[in-house]
């Protein structure tokens, strides 16, 4: 009893915390321009001479700090929102919900809804309008936006970092920060490949439950990982969190996952995942896991273990490569 308790409030709070960032959000700018523009006052200046060079420049700090500064994060929300939402997100539900109808039945109207070419006819013709629109629209504004995405997230990251925390604490070198990101990235993925092997169990409601489950964790990790590296966590504390927090981060997740399996087209959900995103790092930096009394789960242990033999094989390899003699000139 104790332990579904347990599981219960942590989950419960989980689902309370992932929404931090929707109210943080419209005081998170306000507070980070002020703390700049309290530390520009000559208040803050201890010898006379730089008070009164502070001073002198009284009167244009928040014009300096809008140039150089300010901080963007609500900004940097809206143009996920117009990127992902009303650009990217609009153009896909406009043209699979009202072009093609229209041009289906501009074709019927050619020909005749009773007609046996018409149904051929509008095969092809939406087969090459599919193939054309996704071909020089969705793949090319697709990849623009996951480059663009991945900035706004790092900043907004970042700020929101800031905000809560303060200074970061990250202290990790070029090469291990490079080397965590290449390890996480395949971590991540194979997790995300064992989460869609659960949808193959021959009970159907349990497989996609265990998938819910291992994309809510998911969700979670990519959220807190911002938080995280700047407080320069490695890749294993990373996921030793996850896993002893489970319930927690099954209820962070849960609201982002629900809200992303709402189409059956992958693209309409990334659209809508990339929109709230935003708003998830920023609860994220808001959030502290609850302390629940069910034991760890290591579900990560096998894509851990896949990706270190992984890299031990290329590892070898490379050595391989390396001490191989050279062949004898003739």
């Amino acid at each position: 009893m104790d332990v579904a308790k347990g599981f219960g409030s942590a989950v419960f709070w989980g689902v309370c915390d992932s929404f931090k960032g929707f109210y943080i959000l419209f005081r998170l700018d306000k507070e980070l321009n002020k703390r700049r523009l309290s530390r520009l006052s000559p208040t803050h200046s201890s010898s006379p001479i730089r008070r009164r060079q502070s001073e002198s420049r009284e009167q244009t700090p928040s014009r300096t700090l809008q140039k150089h500064e300010e901080s963007t994060v609500m900004s940097r929300v809206f143009q996920c929102g117009l990127l992902n939402g009303a650009i990217f997100l609009l153009s896909i539900l406009l043209f699979e919900y009202a072009f093609l109808p229209t041009m289906k039945r501009v074709i019927l109207l050619i020909f005749g809804k009773d007609s046996p070419n018409a149904q051929s006819v509008w095969f092809w013709v939406e087969l090459i309008l599919t193939i054309t629109f996704q071909t020089i629209w969705v793949v090319p504004l697709f990849a623009i936006s996951k480059f663009i995405n991945n900035l706004w997230f790092q900043d907004i990251g970042q700020s929101a970092y800031k905000y809560s925390r303060g200074r970061s604490n990250a202290s990790l070198s070029l090469s291990k920060t490079v080397a965590d990101f290449i390890f996480s990235t395949v971590v991540e993925t194979l997790f995300l490949i064992q989460a869609l092997v659960m949808t193959y169990s021959p009970i159907y409601y349990l497989g996609y439950g265990l998938y819910l489950i291992h994309l809510c964790l998911l969700y979670s990790l990519y959220a807190f990982e911002y938080k995280w590296g700047e407080m320069g966590w490695e890749i294993h504390k990373r996921l030793t969190c996850i896993e002893t927090h489970w319930p927690y981060f099954i209820g962070f997740g849960l609201p982002l996952v629900l809200l992303t399996q709402i189409s059956n087209s992958w693209i309409i959900n990334g659209c809508i995942f990339s929109m709230l995103f935003p708003l998830y790092i920023i609860s994220a930096n808001e959030a502290n896991p609850a302390v629940e009394s069910c034991s760890r789960i290591k579900i990560f242990s096998p894509v851990i273990a896949l990706s270190n033999t992984l890299f031990s094989l290329i590892g070898k390899e490379k050595k391989i490569q390396i001490h191989r003699p050279a062949a004898p000139r003739r």
